[in-house]
């Protein structure tokens, strides 16, 4: 399978990066230990910077899937939150590529570097979708805004799980700035548009707990 060959010429490349040096390894070098041609290896590939990152197209289309599906009544921030936890979860389950890329992009400036670039496409893709889906009169910064945090999120959670080997709760700490993010979102100015509801209920023990979950719903957090 085409999905196959492109993992398997990464992980051929990425190893004899960390074993030789970046700079001293040759496409032909990877084709020839990946056993296809070097014609091969740039069918897959634009460049030799592209070989330690066979996985950031495939997940940005099945981002962007998400994001077309989503429906005129749904949550644009959540649309976006629910795509980034997909998204971590699919780096989750390739471990070893991604501590090998973690260690490869310390190490060169040029893999850093192109990283970087990796993150800004998921970046402008989801800004793209907030702009067009956040509420009449949303102040046009907030959507490059939104975007960015959700992505600061992500790369944290990941860089932690990466950097740790796979020791920390990676889906664990997105989730939580993910709260932080909805504490944001909730208290922003206009979030509520001014309005509250007001309703009278029996002073019972029951009540009183559900108005006090209520509050600690509506009480953005520290």
């Amino acid at each position: 399978m085409a999905e196959d060959a492109r993992y398997r010429i990464a992980e051929t490349a990425m190893a004899l990066f960390l074993e030789q040096g970046y700079e001293a390894v040759t496409v032909e070098a990877v084709a020839e230990a990946s056993r296809v041609s070097r014609r091969t290896v740039f069918r897959y590939f634009g460049g030799k910077d592209e070989l330690p990152f066979p996985d950031h197209s495939a997940r940005l289309a099945v981002l962007d899937r998400r994001l077309r599906a989503a429906g005129p009544d749904d949550d644009p921030v959540e649309v976006v939150i629910a795509g980034t936890e997909e998204s971590l979860r699919d780096f989750l389950s390739r471990p070893q590529l991604v501590f090998r890329r973690y260690r490869l992009t310390r190490l060169v400036p040029e893999l850093r570097n192109r990283e970087i670039v990796e993150h800004e496409r998921y970046v402008s893709l989801t800004s793209a979708f907030l702009r067009t889906h956040l509420p009449p009169g949303t102040p046009s910064h907030q959507a490059m805004g939104l975007a960015a945090l959700v992505d600061a999120m992500h790369r944290s959670a990941l860089g932690n799980w990466a950097r740790s080997d796979g020791a920390t709760d990676a889906l664990g700490e997105l989730q939580a700035g993910m709260a932080w993010v909805r504490s944001l979102v909730s208290g922003a100015p206009g979030a509520t548009d001014g309005r509250l509801l007001l309703a009278a209920v029996p002073d019972t023990p029951a009540a009183r707990r559900a108005l006090l979950a209520l509050r600690a719903e509506a009480t953005p957090l520290e």
